[in-house]
């Protein structure tokens, strides 16, 4: 796992933003958090977590887990949980790989084995609804090979497989109800209906990029 800050200007509150698979800071570098620093967690070819140089001296930190950083989140912050101002999972569940509770098993082993970059292409625009969401990301990809994903993905399958389900840390659960990754109705099988909120985004919220506090 990798980290680094998107934003340090010394506030009181920091957001910790765990991103999902394939990721960079490149998508992220705009972000311009209200009165918040932010740290970045991406590539997660394994679950060592980055000494976060004085993360925990803010007075708050928020943590906000996308995609699959929600399993990573949880199964790598479980020791931070009290330390967390609060906790948000976004598009994302504590059973990332599943056909009932996460992604299908045969979506994720189709893109294990076929990466390409035509089938990446066809992953980014999934995550999104609108083209010009998607020509915004697609101006600042994340600068990773085809080789670090495929080793990101085959290294989640076996962690997420080989690692008892964690516990659930957060403090607020958003389902987007218009995920094609994620399928909605497993984000909510996942969390149950009463202990989520549904927002009517794909799996990259634009407000992912806005505003990250959501």
């Amino acid at each position: 796992m990798r980290g680094c800050w998107l934003k340090r200007e010394r506030r009181d509150t920091c957001l910790l933003l765990v991103a999902g698979w394939g990721m960079g800071p490149e998508p992220f570098a705009g972000l311009t958090g209200p009165d918040r620093d932010l740290y970045l967690l991406f590539d997660h070819q394994d679950l060592t977590l980055p000494e976060p140089g004085h993360l925990w001296e803010y007075d708050q930190v928020e943590l906000l887990a996308w995609s699959m950083g929600v399993w990573v989140a949880a199964t790598t912050l479980a020791p931070f949980a009290k330390r967390f101002a609060s906790a948000t999972a976004l598009a994302g569940t504590l059973h990332p790989i599943d056909d009932r509770l996460g992604i299908p098993a045969a979506a994720w082993m189709e893109m294990e084995e076929q990466l390409d970059e035509t089938m990446l292409k066809r992953f980014y625009a999934s995550m999104f609804t609108e083209k010009k969401e998607l020509r915004r990301f697609l101006a600042h990809r994340p600068e990773r090979t085809l080789a670090s994903l495929k080793n990101e993905l085959k290294s989640l399958r076996r962690q997420v497989f080989a690692a008892p389900v964690p516990e659930d840390l957060f403090t607020r659960r958003i389902v987007t109800s218009r995920d094609r990754i994620f399928p909605p109705r497993n984000q909510l099988r996942a969390w149950g209906k009463d202990r989520c909120q549904r927002q009517p985004w794909p799996h990259f919220p634009p407000s992912l990029l806005e505003h990250p506090a959501l």
